[in-house]
C-alpha cells in the first residue's frame, strides 16, 4: 500500500516521531496526526485552551488541505485535554469556528479524553483527525495476463 507523508509548508516540523498527516490506498483516506496548539515557527498561540485549540484546528485544516482535502472531509476528530477544567474552553472554541469549517452544521464524530500531560507540558489540547478524500480513486489490479499474451501485446506495441 502506498502511503504519502504531508508535510504542509505552513506547519513547523513535527514535535516528534510523526508526520503531520499521510494519504493512503490512492488517497482516499487522509489521517492527520494529533494537532496542538502552536503555528508554524512553533510559537504557543496563547497559554488558554480556546487560543490552543483553535490554532490545533487550524493546523488540522493545513494537512487536509495539504492532501487535497478540507474540514468537510473530515469523518472523525479525536482530541486529547490535559484537564477536565478545559472541556468548556474547549467547546466555547469549537463553537467560535466550526460554523465556518461545517456551515452545513453536519459535525463529525469527536472523541474526547482527558489525558495527564501531552509532549510538552505547555500544551492542553491535541486534536487527530481522519478524513475520506472525495472523488478520490481507488486503482483496483488488473489481472495477471499470461506470459504469451504479455509478449504478444509487447511485440505488437514495438511496431
Amino acid at each position: 500500500m502506498a502511503i504519502k507523508v504531508l508535510s504542509p509548508k505552513d506547519l513547523g516540523k513535527p514535535l516528534g516521531m510523526y508526520s503531520h498527516g499521510v494519504v493512503a490506498a490512492g488517497g482516499d483516506l487522509v489521517v492527520v496526526a494529533g494537532q496542538v496548539g502552536m503555528d508554524a515557527i512553533g510559537k504557543l498561540a496563547g497559554t488558554d485552551v480556546v487560543a490552543q485549540t483553535k490554532q490545533a484546528l487550524e493546523n488540522v485544516r493545513a494537512v487536509l488541505a495539504a492532501a487535497g482535502c478540507g474540514m468537510k472531509d473530515v469523518i472523525r476528530f479525536q482530541t486529547f485535554l490535559t484537564g477536565a477544567e478545559y472541556i468548556e474552553g474547549f467547546m466555547q472554541a469549537r463553537r467560535e469556528v466550526f460554523p465556518r469549517y461545517f456551515p452545513d452544521g453536519a459535525y463529525p464524530p469527536n472523541t474526547l479524553l482527558v489525558v495527564s500531560r501531552l509532549v510538552r507540558p505547555e500544551l492542553l489540547v491535541e486534536i487527530e483527525a481522519m478524513a475520506v478524500k472525495r472523488g478520490g480513486r481507488v486503482a483496483t489490479p488488473r489481472p495477471q495476463a499470461k506470459a504469451g499474451a504479455r509478449k504478444a501485446r509487447a511485440t505488437t506495441r514495438r511496431r
